[in-house]
């Protein structure tokens, strides 16, 4: 009889295995560099606002002159230029229409002097009014047309620059609110049907808030916040000061008085929001602004980012890693360009 003779061949259970994990870097190495190469030339300039200096990058078509320039305004948080490399897509997109984009760091972040929690809403209007001066005098940029893009926080700076000024000729609101108080209920209330909180835990959320805005209102201390809330993950002195300044903030003033600058706007706003009440934002834009507002909505959370980016980590860190363009939801982009292209 015959028998078969079983053979082991030294490491043939780990060469395949290894091989396939190399390419599969190799690839994802090659994506990456792919996906992170945009049309642009990108320089970094310091540029004089109120208080001190901002860290900003220019950054402009690579081929032909730009025709005018997107100023960006950031949303809440400590954002530096790009943030964190996000913002590339939308300056390619601006970039492809013919137009350089300016961003900066906010205060206090990189070479930005400040600290950007010392702010209200109106000393954020005044460093972006001396941002478009200063493009005023640059050669490149001082005869273009000039556009204001703003996300989310940015909807109560946004209109400030426009009403106190003469030569913006077009804007890009996303994710706007409108009021700082409502907006925060919102985003409580959202969250809290998002992680299906129980009644008793919806109640002590809620009496939690409406501890803080009355201590808000009362102008309370850091150490009288803390002693009155029950907020595992309370504000730090900072945070509360900053909230102090703003917390009354409401975008309805500025809009009216915007609307009389007839300048065009373009409200971009996501289907699956839980920061921003969406429909009261286009109600009220489209109330006061009229036939000078186009709103579209995406499927789309509130950074414009598809859902599945923002509700899961690794895919989210995975498409930013690899390719950056597809953490927007389809037509964010397109839209964008298109806007900026035809304004």
């Amino acid at each position: 009889m015959n028998r078969t003779k079983h053979v082991r061949r030294s490491g043939g259970f780990t060469r395949a295995p290894a091989l396939v994990l190399i390419v599969l870097l190799l690839v994802g190495a090659a994506t990456a560099v792919v996906g992170n190469d945009y049309r642009l030339d990108e320089r970094t300039v310091m540029i004089p606002v109120p208080g001190g200096q901002v860290e900003a990058v220019l950054a402009s078509p690579d081929t032909g002159e730009a025709r005018g320039t997107v100023v960006f305004v950031h949303g809440d948080g400590p954002v530096d230029a790009a943030n964190d490399g996000l913002y590339r897509p939308l300056w390619e997109a601006a970039a492809d229409a013919g137009y350089t984009t300016v961003s900066w760091s906010k205060p206090g972040i990189g070479a930005s002097s400040g600290d950007w929690l010392d702010q209200d809403m109106g000393d954020r209007a005044d460093e972006v009014s001396a941002v478009i001066d200063w493009l005023s005098e640059q050669p490149e940029t001082a005869h273009g047309t000039i556009g204001l893009w703003g996300a989310s926080q940015a909807g109560w700076v946004l209109p400030k620059v426009v009403a106190g000024r003469d030569d913006v000729d077009f804007v890009v609101a996303v994710s706007p609110a409108v009021n700082w108080l409502r907006q925060g209920r919102y985003h409580l209330l959202s969250e809290l049907d998002h992680a299906r909180a129980d009644q008793a835990e919806r109640e002590r959320a809620v009496a939690d808030s409406d501890r803080t805005r009355a201590l808000l209102a009362e102008g309370a201390d850091h150490a009288t916040y803390l002693a009155g809330t029950t907020d595992p993950h309370p504000m730090d002195a900072g945070r509360w000061d900053f909230a102090l300044r703003n917390f009354r903030a409401d975008a309805t003033a500025d809009l009216q008085a915007m609307s009389d600058q007839g300048v065009p706007v373009l409200l971009m706003l996501g289907e699956h929001d839980r920061n921003v009440d969406a429909d009261e934002t286009a109600r009220v834009y489209t109330r006061i602004l009229g036939r000078n507002v186009r709103v579209e909505r995406f499927d789309a959370a509130h950074s414009m980012a598809r859902p599945v980016a923002e509700e899961s980590a690794p895919v989210g860190l995975a498409t930013a890693l690899l390719w950056p363009r597809a953490l927007f939801a389809p037509g964010v982009l397109d839209t964008y360009r298109s806007f900026v292209e035809t304004v």
